[in-house]
């Protein structure tokens, strides 16, 4: 038969889709196979070329089997020692987002960061026998090198798609590149090209927009700047790594922006059309720019799992849209695949995955997938494939040599010259959206700071910052940085004014203005999602008195609203005279002092720029509101910021929500004296468990004494409303963390469950009386006991048969591994 045109082609393809969306529909709901021609098209750029492809013909030739899989799996830093490599041949390691270093702590400066990439591929090189292939080392460097103490932390990517400037982007990519290849990584997990469309999602800052236009136009850039320009492979010192520059990685792929109710790891229930407009739009100039690596999603497509979708990881990616490097999995990502598990999963890499990222299921995934390798469950052919993409991708950055010019040396992490880039990405990136002619305030003016963001790094840098979650970090976790407080006193005492931080809002002498500093605390994937509304702080509503009591004792108040996301905040915006969305920052606090103070007169320094990239709700219950949607009801529409050239009116706006305050808390069970919504304890039986008041941590009352009378077996718990689901929580490694007080030695074993999963927490004989300490156990240590970990109804319950008196305080889940222990099983 004669080849068709391309419009023939795509009309047959259409054709096809409807057909088979039409049949899927009317037996399993929306069709989940890909049509090519129905794609745009693209090409990697730089990445095949003669020399490069018989540079790893030649190496392959000499590669075993079991190489040959080992090129394949990626473990994590945490779960793999450098000895290991002297006999497991893996490709790849990464630093997961709390992983910390060899030897030390979690938030490291550079030296252990390049001592451990060392570690790992002297060890690799080491291997006896056999070819040695160099290691791969992988890290996110979701906002600039994000885990690396001292490294330049730029703005959120909400942040810089406010500024509308693709320039802005390539310099920042080629700054965080610099700064994680002077830690000793070779590869940043980046940039995020989701198109988020429904805010609940937790990671929606990871986004650029909710319009594919910014994200089109901003993806090629940053792929430059973090890679630079892919060349032929010479065999000089003139890879990618070589340049100051690292793998990039384009993801979520695909569709991770657009999951049902903005659930994450959940299904993007869109059409194929849908899927290419608005999700897919990052991709191709992504691929045109060289990106050597692209990350699968965790997501789903119409219920096929991104991690086993052919037709999008093979027939789309690397067929239409001719991408010549390799697909790296997510975290575990392949065991969420039908039929899969962590350690077992043929289906991803017959799918199309290239590399598994296994970061504690890598020895068990090595000896299945060399065995399906060997029975030809996994083809032959499929696994060359797959290598020769890696060895094709490590050509390319230059790991096959031994120069690493930018690997250790001093000055580029938290270079003055990174920090003012970020300084101007901070400036660049806020968006005005109210202002009764308070602002610019005069540096000469008495100007008094508050509120919990105005001294925070950590809180005003937000999630994947030195931690996973963003928590746990304090001011001097940030040499490099400046906190908004910091830039705002700096500024105001520049032009002779006086600047006073009270973070309550307390003040002896009433100040000209007030600058207020609040939004949401840290948070990353899976613990940041939203489920039933869009409202700041639902129900206590503690900014809010905050801004109210300024403004009843006469004070003029300016807020800066740190958030991932556009929130519910109307009554904020009522009760403030200016309302500045400032996003998450990152270290440059100094930034927001440049566009909101002025001259001594009050002049501006600088105006503002950034326009809203994400349409900011009216109400509480607009989870999905995007540019383009009919009807289409914003309070901020896309595009919407004022300026100082270009002043605007914000009336008084209604403080109706529109939904029931309802909180959406999974993670904090017992904090600051109290059981939060929807939590509250419970003993059985009620004649022999009492609970008191008592003082933990400096605080009045913000611990509870639990004594035990020891008459009958007997239980104290916390309990929710329904059954929690944490199995991501357990599957992303996170704890269970309590601070604790032995006032009474226990006269009977003493046990801690979480559902059927019991663990033996008898304090010792000698243990300390009346001195608080901290105990961490994995959710996973629950499972391993027998917890259902789908459905948890209380996910703290200590119990006794006998006498016991202790205290607790501060029950949580939590994201940072340091200190963990795992209690034997309860007999």
């Amino acid at each position: 038969m004669g080849s068709m045109n391309t419009r023939t082609l795509r009309v047959a393809a259409l054709l096809a889709s409807t057909v088979l969306s039409g049949a899927a529909a009317a037996q399993n709901g929306p069709a989940s196979t890909a049509h090519p021609a129905l794609w745009p098209a693209a090409k990697s750029q730089g990445l095949v070329d003669p020399a490069t492809e018989a540079f790893v013909t030649a190496l392959m030739s000499r590669l075993t089997v079991e190489e040959k899989v080992g090129q394949v799996i990626q473990a994590d830093i945490a779960h793999i020692k450098p000895e290991d490599l002297l006999v497991y041949p893996l490709g790849s390691i990464l630093a997961g987002g709390s992983s910390p270093p060899l030897g030390a702590p979690d938030r490291s400066p550079q030296k252990p960061w390049v001592d451990t990439a060392r570690a790992f591929r002297e060890a690799a090189a080491r291997r006896p026998g056999g070819t040695p292939i160099p290691l791969m080392f992988g890290i996110d460097a979701v906002h600039g090198d994000n885990n690396v103490v001292g490294a330049v932390l730029f703005p959120h990517n909400i942040a810089l798609g406010a500024a509308h400037d693709p320039a802005l982007i390539r310099r920042i990519g080629a700054a965080t590149a610099l700064e994680t290849s002077a830690a000793g990584f070779d590869w940043a997990f980046g940039p995020t090209l989701a198109t988020p469309r429904d805010d609940r999602w937790g990671r929606a800052y990871e986004g650029y927009s909710e319009d594919p236009e910014i994200v089109r136009a901003y993806a090629g850039q940053m792929i430059l700047g973090i890679q630079g320009a892919v060349g032929p492979y010479t065999g000089g010192k003139d890879g990618v790594i070589q340049q100051g520059h690292v793998a990039a990685s384009a993801k979520h792929f695909l569709g991770d922006g657009g999951t049902r109710d903005g659930h994450d790891q959940g299904d993007a229930r869109v059409s194929e059309d849908e899927l290419i407009k608005i999700h897919a739009q990052g991709y191709p100039p992504a691929i045109n720019a060289g990106t050597l690596t692209i990350m699968a999603s965790f997501s789903s497509w119409n219920g096929q799992k991104m991690h086993g979708a052919k037709s999008l990881l093979t027939d789309v990616l690397k067929g239409r849209m001719g991408f010549d490097g390799f697909v790296v999995g997510d975290w575990n990502g392949h065991g969420q695949v039908p039929g899969c598990k962590p350690t077992d999963c043929p289906a991803a890499l017959n799918a199309g995955l290239d590399m598994f990222m296994a970061p504690d299921s890598w020895k068990g995934l090595y000896d299945n997938t060399l065995a399906e390798v060997k029975s030809g469950v996994i083809p032959m052919a499929r696994l060359d494939d797959a290598v020769r993409r890696i060895l094709r991708v490590k050509a390319k950055l230059g790991l096959f040599q031994a120069a690493r010019p930018y690997e250790g040396r001093e000055g580029v992490i938290g270079a003055p010259e990174h920090r003012a880039l970020a300084r101007e990405a901070v400036r660049k990136s806020l968006v005005l959206l109210k202002n009764d002619g308070v602002l610019p305030v005069k540096s000469s003016a008495h100007v008094l700071v508050a509120g919990s963001g105005a001294d925070d790094i950590g809180k005003q840098s937000g999630g994947w910052t030195l931690s996973w979650q963003g928590t746990g970090n304090t001011n001097a976790d940030f040499p490099n940085a400046e906190s908004i407080w910091s830039g705002l006193k700096t500024a105001i005492e520049a032009g002779g004014g006086h600047a006073t931080l009270s973070v309550d809002g307390q003040f002896d002498q009433t100040p000209d203005v007030a600058i207020v500093v609040f939004g949401e605390n840290p948070y990353a994937e899976g613990v940041g999602d939203l489920k039933t509304s869009l409202e700041y702080q639902p129900g206590a509503k503690t900014d809010l008195a905050l801004l109210k009591s300024l403004k009843a004792r006469g004070v003029k108040v300016v807020s800066v609203f740190l958030g991932g996301r556009p929130l519910w905040v109307n009554p904020e915006i009522n009760a403030s005279d200016a309302f500045v969305a400032a996003w998450l920052p990152g270290s440059e606090g100094g930034g927001i002092a440049d566009v909101l103070i002025g001259d001594k007169a009050g002049k501006p320094r600088a105006d503002f720029t950034g326009k809203l990239s994400f349409s900011w709700p009216k109400r509480a219950d607009q989870f999905r509101l995007n540019r383009g949607d009919k009807p289409y009801d914003p309070l901020f529409a896309y595009g919407y910021g004022l300026s100082y050239a270009k002043p605007g009116e914000v009336g008084r706006l209604s403080e109706v929500s529109g939904v029931k305050a309802v909180s959406d808390n999974v993670v904090s069970y017992f904090v600051g004296g109290k059981t939060p919504a929807p939590f509250a304890f419970q003993i059985a039986p009620t004649t022999s468990v009492q609970i008191a008041p008592v003082d933990a941590g400096g605080v009045q009352e913000a611990g509870r004494q639990i004594t035990f009378a020891g008459d009958v077996p007997a239980s104290l718990s916390i309990v929710g409303d329904k059954p929690l689901d944490l199995s991501f929580q357990t599957n992303a490694e996170m704890a269970l963390s309590f601070d604790y007080r032995v006032d009474v030695p226990a006269s009977a074993p003493v046990t801690l469950a979480m559902g059927a999963g019991r663990l033996d927490v008898t304090p010792p004989a000698g243990a300390p009386i009346g001195r608080w300490s901290s105990l961490k156990i994995p959710l996973k240590c629950f499972q391993a006991a027998g917890t259902d970990v789908t459905k948890v109804a209380a996910p703290f319950e200590l119990a006794t048969a006998g006498t016991f008196k202790l205290s607790i305080a501060e029950v949580r889940l939590t994201t940072d591994p340091a200190g963990a222990v795992c209690p034997a099983r309860a007999r």
